[in-house]
């Protein structure tokens, strides 16, 4: 089942009037309940704005398990969370309601560090080792790819840091962005080179503020 599948009541709202609308939502509202009462929700997933564009949110019973940029395409990202973690997929904000509230307060400059339960199962091995690092580079500061490989344990794998960190789930809670070129230049980042700069510009900012 594909996340289509599962949200076309959210299609069907789009296409009726104000009256049904109200009555699908409530049964919408009702599904929802239900599958979290019996434990039936393999994610659950929710949009935000943000200066960067529309976030997807996406979060497991274990926790947060994946950002994504609107360049990323979002429907895109629906289907491979069914087929990776699970196909039962709604759109609820309700368990992602910390996690809104935390990048709000970030993008704000009122939070330097993220205090969520992560759901990490969509990265192993070597990412994996590449990712754990990420959290040790403090807000405000960068390190390059050649400083983060050896203190993954990977001290030749300097091409490689740069493809796991593209590849992070976790964008901006697990913050890749900080892990820039030997030369200072940002480097890619899934978001965009632009993203990138935003995201380091805040934190120079309100690292020489506080």
């Amino acid at each position: 089942m594909s996340p289509a599948h599962v949200s076309d009541l959210e299609a069907v709202l789009a296409a009726v009037g104000p009256a049904d609308r109200a009555a699908a939502g409530r049964l919408h509202d009702r599904l929802v309940a239900a599958a979290h009462r019996q434990d039936l929700l393999d994610v659950s997933y929710r949009t935000l704005d943000s200066p960067l564009g529309p976030l997807l949110l996406a979060a497991t019973p274990v926790g947060l398990v994946r950002i994504a940029f609107s360049g990323q395409d979002h429907e895109r990202v629906l289907d491979d969370l069914a087929e990776r973690v699970g196909p039962r997929i709604l759109a609820d904000p309700r368990p992602l309601e910390a996690v809104a509230r935390e990048l709000d307060e970030y993008f704000a400059g009122r939070r330097r560090a993220f205090d969520l339960p992560l759901d990490h199962r969509l990265t192993t091995g070597f990412r994996a080792d590449v990712l754990a690092q990420l959290p040790r580079i403090g807000y405000g500061t960068t390190a390059s790819y050649a400083q983060v490989a050896p203190a993954a344990g990977h001290p030749r794998a300097v091409r490689a840091v740069g493809s796991a960190c593209g590849a992070n789930p976790l964008p901006i809670v697990v913050p890749c962005h900080r892990v820039v070129r030997s030369d200072g230049t940002p480097g890619g980042y899934a978001g965009g080179p632009e993203a990138k700069r935003r995201l380091l510009t805040l934190e120079a900012g309100t690292g020489r503020s506080g």
